[in-house]
């Protein structure tokens, strides 16, 4: 009997495809992998958001934490970001982000394979006008990435988009002011606008 051949990698992993919506790429498509915990922002929430976001794109520097399929990060360099750093731990996801951007010429794309948390633990050089925030759910990680945020890595006035499940509440601190928010089935989706000048409350 004959052995049989081994299964290839990308067949034990698997890919998908979304498309990027708006701007100088639109409809082209990314692949990702399925990978756990990686679940990319649907085409209508993202319509939304990058409704919300259109007045600001134009020439702010982003951070995508946590891009998975990088959507979001890609997304607003087709609408006219001027950068978008884009932190991924996963191999396999981020072998795809790099694949994906190198398929776009996205010269003005970085991708970082760290840790998110550790990543923010790390002197920023510059601070970004739009930060990403959609980890997976199970790991609760939205507080202590919101609170490393705010250790010089957001300019004031920075919006911050966060996918949340909607029955959970985040016990923000008057610097966060909410700017939009909705509700898709049974995820919230929020952008907050940071503002370092906020008094506290006496």
């Amino acid at each position: 009997m004959k052995p049989r051949p081994p299964k290839k990698a990308a067949a034990a992993v698997g890919t998908h495809k979304l498309r990027i919506i708006g701007g100088r790429w639109r409809s082209r498509s990314l692949a990702f992998p399925a990978v756990e915990g990686l679940r990319p922002t649907g085409d209508r929430i993202r319509e939304t958001l990058f409704n919300w976001l259109m007045p600001e794109l134009p020439g702010s520097r982003c951070l995508d934490l946590f891009a998975g399929s990088g959507i979001l990060g890609f997304e607003a360099l087709s609408r006219g970001a001027e950068h978008c750093t884009l932190v991924e731990l996963n191999p396999a996801a981020l072998r795809q982000l790099e694949a994906n951007a190198a398929m776009l010429g996205a010269t003005d794309a970085h991708i970082v394979a760290s840790n998110a948390l550790e990543y923010l633990k790390s002197r920023p050089a510059e601070a970004f006008d739009l930060v990403f925030i959609d980890p997976p759910f199970a790991a609760d990680l939205w507080l202590p990435v919101m609170e490393l945020l705010t250790g010089g890595w957001l300019r004031s006035g920075a919006l911050v988009y966060v996918e949340i499940p909607h029955e959970t509440v985040l016990p923000l601190s008057a610097a966060w002011q909410l700017h939009r928010q909705k509700r898709a089935g049974q995820v919230s989706y929020s952008l907050y606008r940071f503002e370092t000048n906020v008094s506290p409350p006496v």
